[in-house]
């Protein structure tokens, strides 16, 4: 039977196939509903990029297609319902006449078993009707007015909602004015504390686990009206592939993991400072665009971006400032990011005379901009700045989750399906790197004495390091991880 079943399938797949609308008046009604990209490929179970390829005219077949024709007629007749004028005023209830609990039109109720946040006014509802959870009872719900998210601007409230703006039945409040990217992350921590009854712990163990799916949420609605295609997978050279399902790609990120072999003379105090927020600072790199090209023997391009092979010039600073390639056993030529070779190139020139310029063999580069993620970068920023000074723990993990793992998961990788560009996860961790290096470059310029780098965040120094860093939770701030003492008393006693 299960050999007719297939050919039953087959054939049935041979049919008729159902119409769609014409590419732009797909993209119009995804728009004209706020809906992102993220959302509708999840309900059909495809990637953000093949739903940008159906409405650039690329037209999907079999079940999917089915699919999609019937997302885009339910949002055609949804809308055109949502644009209707209204001829009669309605009827109002009198006292004799209890208000109904039932939505307008007949529609479904559904019963949940844990409270979600009401799409108008934001508080955990029980009840979904058409599928978004909404309050039967318009007095739970702020008579109906959808309550504002607070604005990107930290201390800054948003405007109120304005009478005219009020919800007229389910259709309408499915298709209500978004509250934007950080309403998306208010949203979650809400719906999080709501499911758990308030249990923080519990509440934060759910929103690491879903912080990858968030965070592509979040990407695609920061990119709403952007003219890149951020989830798009072009080819990538074999260099940036693993050579092993267990191994390393090629690619050399210049991860600092030095320490000062010695110590100026006497015991000192040695501060070691965290760096706030290290990743999340290091999204405001220069990143490739597109397909990344081959080159041999062209002068760097600071209109381009990627991956290159270099020999790196001799380091003779190491006894009081890391090598701004890391620590590499292995002379000779080696695969580094853009912003390493930024770097080396910066102190190769004559202001900074620290080292040769490199010599770059080949690159992989393409068109790049420095402002591909600042929008996420900048959502993510205010976020946690004003759950830092509210004390809100609960959205401070989830955001930094949020965009740890972004990062980390951008290669090949089981927790992300929907981008893949080893190359920027490459990038923007050596832009982490080069960032930490800057900071020992400005404290041994300012007279500190740097005694360590690690990784992308821990600097170790001696000397009054208020002066040269401001004391904060910011991520332009630094605060104290550890102080110790190090060195040699006039004894020759170690410390």
């Amino acid at each position: 039977m299960s050999d007719f079943d297939a050919i039953d399938s087959l054939l049935a797949s041979v049919g008729p196939q159902t119409d769609l609308p014409d590419p732009e008046a797909r993209r119009a009604l995804r728009e004209q509903a706020q809906l992102s990209k993220a959302q509708v490929a999840r309900a059909l179970g495809v990637s953000p990029s093949t739903v940008s390829a159906w409405e650039a005219g690329r037209d999907p077949a079999g079940e999917v297609r089915v699919k999609y024709a019937y997302l885009l007629d339910g949002l055609s007749a949804k809308l055109a319902t949502d644009t209707t004028p209204e001829t009669e005023p309605a009827v109002e209830s009198t006292a004799a006449e209890p208000a109904s609990s039932e939505p307008e039109g007949g529609d479904e109720v559904e019963v949940l078993t844990a409270p979600e946040l009401c799409v108008l006014c934001g508080r955990p509802a029980g009840v979904r009707v058409e599928g978004f959870a909404q309050h039967l009872d318009p007095a739970e719900c702020q008579d109906g007015t959808v309550e504002a998210r607070p604005a990107p601007v930290a201390g800054r409230p948003a405007p109120a909602s304005k009478p005219s703006e009020r919800a007229k039945g389910p259709a309408r409040r499915a298709f209500q004015e978004p509250s934007g990217p950080v309403g998306l992350i208010h949203a979650a921590v809400e719906g999080a504390l709501a499911e758990h009854r308030g249990d923080v712990e519990a509440a934060t163990a759910a929103l690491l686990k879903k912080a990858i799916p968030d965070a592509m949420s979040l990407l695609d609605e920061t990119r709403k009206g952007a003219r890149y295609d951020v989830i798009a997978h072009p080819a990538i050279p074999d260099i940036l592939k693993k050579q092993t399902s267990r191994g390393a790609d090629q690619i050399w990120e210049a991860r600092p993991k030095w320490t000062r072999a010695e110590l100026p003379p006497g015991v000192h105090e040695v501060t070691a400072l965290d760096i706030n927020g290290a990743y999340l600072s290091a999204l405001k790199t220069h990143l490739p665009l597109g397909q990344l090209e081959h080159t041999t023997g062209m002068p760097h391009d600071r209109r381009r971006a990627g991956v290159h092979l270099i020999t790196p010039p001799v380091w003779e600073h190491d006894a009081y400032l890391p090598s701004p390639i890391g620590e590499r056993d292995e002379p000779g030529p080696l695969w580094v990011t853009e912003p390493t070779l930024r770097l080396l190139l910066r102190l190769s020139s004559p202001k900074c005379g620290l080292c040769e310029a490199p010599e770059v063999h080949e690159s992989y580069t393409s068109g790049a901009t420095e402002n591909l993620l600042e929008k996420f970068r900048i959502t993510l920023k205010d976020v946690r700045d004003t759950a830092i000074a509210d004390g809100d723990a609960v959205t401070l993990e989830y955001v930094k989750a949020m965009y740890s793992k972004f990062v980390s998961t951008m290669g090949e990788s089981n927790y992300n399906r929907e981008l893949y560009r080893p190359d920027w996860m490459h990038i923007i961790r050596s832009q982490a790197f080069a960032n930490l290096w800057m900071k020992a470059l400005k404290a041994h310029d300012e007279g500190l004495a740097v005694v360590r780098a690690m990784g992308t965040d821990e600097l170790h120094v001696i000397g009054d390091w208020r002066r040269v860093f401001p004391e904060g939770r910011g991520v332009t701030e630094v605060k104290v991880k550890d102080l110790y003492t190090a060195g040699t008393d006039t004894m020759g006693e170690e410390q």
